[in-house]
């Protein structure tokens, strides 16, 4: 346990530190978000440099901490999460177009393959047997992972401390789920994820000074991604294949209504709109913190859901999954949602909110 502790509390210490620095730096280097359209709640300009803050307190730990030999899976995922990394950067400056950041991507997630970061298998969930793929599946399939999963995180930064919070949680909850496997370092790993997350938060919570930005968020997802398939025994592929899912179930659920929602209203799937389920929640008549404080709670309930699928206890986490599900429902479905809501809405405290998107 206290190499665990370690390598939490330097990702923690470092990305407190490095985030006032971020703070400092992201607006003489122009990474600043400015409320140009009615999507953004935030009525000034806003930092969006905090993807740093996370990518030193995650690599750094990780590069001193992480007890294990730096083979060719570890070098390929710091590879690609560096390149996703810079590419968020340099969109949070001068912003990239959606099919230069979606190239990006899938190099990043080639480079996995290729560094036997993959999902090569998966486990017939009635006999346990291994279903291998082709490499031509493999490969489209690992793609598909990464690329989905980044762009979950992604999606679901929208308000103060929403992504930092939900990636906490779920980074929290699958090194835990890895540490009753036996799998530590991939626990290692994760936990120093989950200490930058951390150590984030309390610049990012509302009423936010600085934004992770796409470099956070895109690397927040690849990390998730890679780790979780990274490794190949069949005590961990329900680890790797499903377990992911459940956790990140909140922003894979937001992502695939998002593109439902904009396919049948003819717009391109990534156009950002006002359709997501922190926005439908502000919408009912929740602050800032209560919405967040809401969608934390539903992912917590996910990723305890995710642990007892882990231990075999599938009634008790379908009965949690049933209540998060219904938490969801009453919030797509609530009648006040319909109505339009104000971006410079007043806070619990009296002040203007100041989120994201």
């Amino acid at each position: 346990m206290l190499p665990i502790a370690i390598i939490f509390a330097a990702a923690f210490l470092i990305a407190l530190a490095v985030t006032p620095l971020a703070i400092w730096l992201a607006p003489k280097i122009g990474a600043l978000d400015i409320p140009k359209d009615d999507r953004r709640m935030h009525t000034k300009a806003m930092p969006r440099l905090g993807g740093l803050a996370i990518y030193m307190g995650t690599m750094l730990s990780v590069i001193f901490f992480l007890p294990v030999e730096f083979n060719e899976q570890i070098r390929g995922i710091g590879i690609g999460a560096t390149l996703i990394f810079v590419m968020g950067v340099v969109d949070d400056i001068k912003g990239l177009s959606a099919k230069v950041k979606l190239v990006g991507q899938i190099l990043s997630a080639v480079i996995l393959y290729y560094s036997s970061v993959q999902i090569s298998f998966v486990t017939n969930p009635f006999n346990g047997e291994l279903i291998l793929f082709p490499a031509a599946v493999s490969l489209i399939v690992t793609v598909l992972w990464v690329v989905g999963i980044s762009n979950t995180i992604n999606l679901i930064d929208g308000l103060d401390g929403l992504a930092g919070g939900v990636s906490f949680i779920a980074t929290v909850t699958i090194a835990y789920i890895a540490y009753i496997h036996g799998r530590y370092e991939i626990t290692m790993a994760f936990m120093a994820i989950a200490g930058s997350c951390l150590g984030f938060l309390p610049f990012n919570f509302h009423p936010a000074k600085i934004f992770m930005g796409d470099a956070g968020a895109l690397f927040l997802g690849f990390l998730i991604a890679s780790i979780s398939v990274m490794s190949p025994m069949k005590s961990a592929t329900l680890i790797a294949t499903i377990l992911p899912v459940f956790v990140l179930a909140l922003p894979i659920f937001d992502t695939a209504f998002a593109i439902l929602r904009r396919h049948r209203a003819g717009q391109p799937i990534m156009q950002a709109d006002k359709g997501h389920l922190h926005h439908r929640i502000m919408a009912v008549g929740m602050g800032q913190k209560r919405s967040v404080l809401t969608l934390y709670a539903i992912s917590g309930v996910m990723g305890v859901a995710s642990i007892l699928i882990s231990r075999d206890l599938f009634v008790d986490a379908m009965l949690l999954i049933l209540a998060a599900g219904t938490l969801v429902y009453v919030f797509m479905k609530d009648q006040g949602i319909g109505r339009p809501f104000k971006e410079n809405r007043i806070s619990e405290e009296g002040k203007e909110t100041s989120s994201k998107e």
